[in-house]
């Protein structure tokens, strides 16, 4: 028992317990102080310090800062050429990919994603149908802003289609079978007459050219050479309108195999890779699948809502990809668990945006 007048030892051993060193990397919490005014940068470099997603956001700008210097390193004319296997985009210190699920083309985040492979900032995309799809009706028809309260009911009668919320008027997809269908029938006719083969990603590349709009995702990733890979592409409205035209005229042959050759062979001859992967999916898995032909993605950054504690691929963390091989063992992953939304943007103005210079860029026409 304590002696009259003192605490019992045992609880101040336990209340008090002596602290050991902190991890060599441990830094004070101190978040943006507002009394010098507003600094919009200063506020995302305080993230940092922040604690929670936005330190983790600090990390993912860390580490796709390194995948950036890695991409500018030289390379030597053994690498060059090596590098070179991987496809027709010219080769450098790191192969970026980026993958995007469909939602974020129907937001505004498109245009974040469009600013990146206009300037050549990355190399290799993987998005599913609806990615592909609702950039190229964007070009025919706006989205437009709605409510998640909205009644399906009421828009179904209405002919309107929520997405979150966002709002696709049922015409706009009536306008996109007015516009593929005719590039439907000449892709056919290539094929029989000049042997074409498509794959997913040379039929995207097509849409992009026939879009003809700089607006598009699309357009600038056939314009720049940078292969939007897309395994699932009939998963959508797409599918839905070569369905329809297989009834007129059947006989279009897409050849995934193809496709799945180029990605991986991409990750194969690469000095160095890069994954940034929004949302999950199959966009998650089909990149970090890809890495593993090289034993692991040297730089990885994830954003995502999705949780692990139901054994999915979208909700887990990348050490799970490193014990598959897919990020490399001496890797720094970053997992930021947020709504790309609101984090790509900021991740790309603190990267990507901030050596806009060191990429070239295509201009309309070139």
């Amino acid at each position: 028992m304590a002696a009259p007048g003192q605490a019992p030892a045992a609880a101040l051993r336990a209340v008090l317990k002596p602290s050991g060193p902190l991890p060599a990397e441990s830094l004070p919490v101190r978040g943006y102080d507002f009394a010098g005014g507003p600094d919009h940068a200063a506020l995302l470099r305080s993230f940092r310090t922040t604690g929670f997603q936005a330190t983790s956001f600090a990390q993912a700008v860390a580490e796709i800062q390194r995948m950036i210097a890695a991409k500018l390193e030289p390379l030597s004319e053994e690498e060059r050429a090596r590098a070179g296997l991987g496809g027709p985009r010219p080769p450098s210190g790191c192969t970026i990919f980026l993958g995007f699920t469909s939602n974020l083309i129907s937001s505004g985040v498109r245009e974040s994603i469009r600013y990146l492979v206009q300037h050549n900032m990355v190399d290799v995309l993987v998005t599913t149908a609806g990615g592909v799809e609702e950039d190229l009706i964007k070009c025919l028809a706006p989205t437009y802003i709605g409510d998640f309260s909205l009644r399906g009911r009421d828009l179904r009668q209405s002919g309107i289609n929520r997405i979150g919320n966002l709002l696709v008027p049922n015409d706009n997809y009536c306008k996109f079978e007015d516009w593929l269908m005719p590039i439907l029938e000449k892709m056919v006719d290539e094929q029989e007459t000049q042997g074409a083969r498509w794959t997913p990603s040379r039929m995207i590349a097509r849409l992009g050219k026939e879009i003809d709009d700089p607006d598009s995702v699309c357009y600038w990733a056939q314009k720049n050479n940078i292969p939007v890979l897309s395994p699932a592409l009939t998963d959508g409205s797409l599918g839905d309108m070569i369905f329809f035209h297989s009834y007129k005229r059947p006989g279009l042959v897409l050849d995934i195999v193809e496709d799945l050759r180029l990605i991986n062979t991409q990750a194969i001859f690469a000095r160095k890779t890069g994954m940034i992967i929004l949302g999950g999916g199959l966009v998650k898995h089909h990149i970090a699948n890809a890495n593993l032909m090289r034993n692991g993605a040297d730089f990885s950054v994830y954003v995502n809502t999705a949780q692990e504690f139901d054994g999915s691929d979208s909700g887990a963390r990348p050490d799970e990809a490193v014990s598959w091989g897919k990020i490399r063992m001496d890797a720094t992953p970053v997992k930021v668990y947020a709504d790309a939304s609101l984090v790509f943007p900021l991740l790309v103005a603190e990267t990507f945006a901030q050596r806009a210079d060191a990429f070239p860029s295509a201009t309309p026409g070139d």
